[in-house]
C-alpha cells in the first residue's frame, strides 16, 4: 500500500530524528518534506520511552534516573541535536567574519565553546529532571514534543543559508505552512489533553507556550542577526536551547 506523503512523513521524520531501525525505504521527496509536520509527535514517543527509562529505573533516586535518560535519549537521537548546539556555540561564540561561521560549522571538531555549551546543556537537562522528578515522565513527553516545534517555526519564517548540499536530507530542510499547522497541531493536541484530564494545570500550559516562544524568538533573531538564516547545526541547537528552556519553565512552575 502506497501511503499519501502526509501520512508517511511521520515515518520518514522517526527515521531521521532517531537512531531507531524503522525501516519504510525508500521515501519519496514528497514523503521527506512533510517529515518535518510530525517532528513533535516523533519527539512525544521519544519522550514516552524516556519515560519508560525513568519509570524501569525507579529507585535509583532522582538525580541517576535524570541522568539514565539524558543518555537514553542520546542513543536514541544518536545525539543528533546535540552535535548541532556544539558546531552552532563554537561557529557564533567567537567574533568572526560570517564566511567563516560557516567553516566552522563544517569542521567536525568541538571547540571550547562547543564543549562549554553542550556540558552545560547536559548538566541543565539532568537538575532539572531531577528537580521535576515528581512529574518527571510527564515533563519528558511535553518537553520532547514541544520542543521540536520552534526548529519547524524557524525553518517556515527563515531563510535556509548554508549549502544545501550539506544538510543531511535537503528535502527535510524547509517547512511550508501546511507542515507548520500540523506540526503545531500535534503540540496544541498534546498540551489540550493532558490539561484536560489534569495532567499538566493551565499554568503549565502557559509556561510552555511561553518558553517556547521566548527559544524560538531568540534563536531566531541570533541566527538572522548573525548569518541571515539557518541551517541545520541551528535547527539542532534550537531545539537543544528549546528543551532546556521547557524544562526550566515547567520547574519554575511547579515551584511556584
Amino acid at each position: 500500500m502506497t501511503w499519501p506523503p502526509a501520512v508517511k512523513g511521520a515515518r520518514a521524520a522517526a527515521v531521521f530524528l532517531t537512531r531507531l531501525p524503522l525501516g519504510g525505504f525508500p521515501y519519496r521527496k514528497e514523503d521527506w518534506q512533510w517529515a518535518s509536520a510530525h517532528f513533535p509527535l516523533v519527539g512525544a514517543g521519544i519522550g514516552v520511552l524516556l519515560a519508560s527509562v525513568w519509570w524501569c529505573s525507579r529507585g535509583a533516586g532522582a538525580l541517576s534516573q535524570a541522568a539514565l535518560c539524558v543518555i537514553a535519549a542520546l542513543f536514541i537521537t544518536g545525539a543528533f541535536h546535540e552535535d548541532g548546539l556544539a558546531d552552532t556555540a563554537d561557529a557564533l561564540g567567537g567574533d568572526v567574519p560570517r564566511e567563516r561561521v560557516f567553516v566552522i560549522l563544517k569542521d567536525s571538531r568541538v571547540g571550547s565553546f562547543g564543549a562549554a555549551a553542550l556540558c552545560m546543556a547536559l548538566v541543565l537537562r539532568v537538575s532539572l529532571l531531577a528537580q521535576l522528578s515528581a512529574i518527571a515522565p510527564l515533563a519528558l513527553v511535553v518537553s520532547q514534543c514541544v520542543a521540536r516545534l520552534p526548529p519547524v517555526w524557524l525553518m517556515r519564517a527563515l531563510p535556509y543559508v548554508s549549502d544545501p548540499a550539506l544538510a543531511r536530507n535537503k528535502n527535510v530542510a524547509r517547512a511550508g505552512t501546511p507542515q507548520t499547522w500540523v506540526a503545531s497541531g500535534w503540540v496544541v493536541l498534546l498540551v489540550a489533553v493532558l490539561v484536560s484530564v489534569g495532567a499538566l494545570r493551565p499554568v503549565d500550559a502557559l509556561a510552555l507556550a511561553l518558553a517556547a516562544g521566548i527559544a524560538a524568538l531568540a534563536c531566531g533573531y541570533r541566527f538572522y542577526k548573525r548569518v541571515g538564516g539557518i541551517t541545520g547545526d541551528f535547527l539542532g541547537a534550537t531545539e537543544q536551547v528549546s528543551e532546556c528552556c521547557l524544562l526550566l519553565a515547567l520547574a519554575i512552575a511547579r515551584a511556584g
